[in-house]
């Protein structure tokens, strides 16, 4: 079977570089590259027929160049204001960008944790089904008859109108915030790097520095992946210049939260509630103390969910057959997907 030579270039560790490689079809000869320097990538281009970049990653008119026997670019996201599109369209070289689905889900997951804390969620469910003495008797509801909030529950919020800080701004952080457009939301964002004008315009999001998005977001999102220098980053310091009584919602890397600075900040009503998908140690410790408060919902405004916000497939081979799928396309002849030139 002839091979064509794939370069696949992405910042993601050596878990999800095995399954990629393990989901790629025979048809294809894949180099894996972490990270790599531009001029290894401009180096190792001539000959390849592919090139795929996850998620993000500089593909100017150089690389482009370099590019020459290139078919296609795969843009696995839908971040593409890092690419020469215009260059690509000079070339002739077909560019496409692929929704990551895992994404895609993480960011839902993260809507859900923010209107389950706006609205109390855990506490209601559970007062509603505690079959305790309301102070008056069940009776048929009828078009003027119902007992609104008759367990008189209290400090309901919304998303609607809220500022949302949303800390690292990747791939999730893209379709976080079109999710969030609808919720008619002022949306502030801190990363490394800022966007450029246009894209910033065209998510609805403006660049803040980190403590000013700390003191006025209702919402703090945590989306930064896990390194050395955001462990625990978390801390008590940074709960400090957060805005009182806001909520915080995690979905980053595994251990980017201090949870005993975060517990204590909710058992001082410092915070008005917080929800993480993500722990310092997996399986959650039975001594991790953001566990006893999620016990008493009547008291504490705590959703811990067990890592699942991609889903169930994350991180395995499965998942990742469809990184290929305008590639296998383009050999068979069909229509390519998602195509930006």
């Amino acid at each position: 079977m002839e091979k064509h030579p794939v370069l696949f270039v992405t910042h993601r560790g050596e878990r999800h570089q095995q399954a990629a490689l393990a989901a790629a079809p025979e048809m294809f000869e894949v180099t894996m590259l972490r990270t790599p320097p531009r001029q290894q990538i401009i180096d190792l281009l001539p000959g390849k027929e592919f090139l795929i970049s996850e998620r993000s990653g500089v593909i100017d008119g150089a690389v482009i160049t370099a590019g020459r026997d290139l078919r296609l670019i795969q843009r696995l996201g839908v971040q593409s204001h890092d690419i020469d599109l215009e260059a690509a369209r000079r070339a002739g070289i077909p560019v496409c960008c692929w929704p990551v689905h895992t994404c895609i889900m993480v960011a839902e997951l993260i809507v859900m944790q923010m209107i389950a804390l706006a609205r109390r969620l855990r506490e209601s469910a559970h007062i509603a089904v505690d079959a305790g003495d309301w102070g008056k008797p069940p009776r048929e509801c009828d078009e003027d008859y119902f007992a609104y909030n008759w367990s008189d529950r209290n400090d309901q919020r919304s998303i609607y109108h809220s500022t949302v800080g949303i800390v690292g701004f990747g791939e999730i952080g893209h379709e976080l915030a079109r999710r969030l457009s609808n919720f008619d939301c002022t949306l502030l964002y801190n990363k490394r790097g800022r966007l450029n004008e246009a894209v910033e315009k065209d998510l609805g999001v403006r660049y803040s520095g980190l403590d000013e998005l700390l003191a006025a977001s209702d919402f703090v999102c945590m989306l930064l992946p896990w390194f050395r220098e955001t462990a625990k980053i978390v801390n008590a310091g940074f709960i400090s210049k957060m805005k009182p009584g806001a909520f915080l919602v995690s979905c980053g890397g595994s251990g980017i939260l201090d949870e005993q600075a975060v517990a204590e900040a909710v058992s001082a009503r410092r915070l008005a509630g917080v929800a993480t998908d993500t722990y310092v140690y997996e399986p959650i410790s039975p001594d991790n103390p953001l566990l006893p408060l999620a016990r008493q919902p009547e008291k504490y405004n705590v959703l811990l969910t067990p890592h699942i916000g991609a889903g169930d497939a994350a991180a395995q081979k499965d998942e990742r057959v469809a990184d290929y799928t305008n590639l296998v396309s383009l050999i068979n002849g069909k229509e390519l997907l998602h195509r930006l030139v």
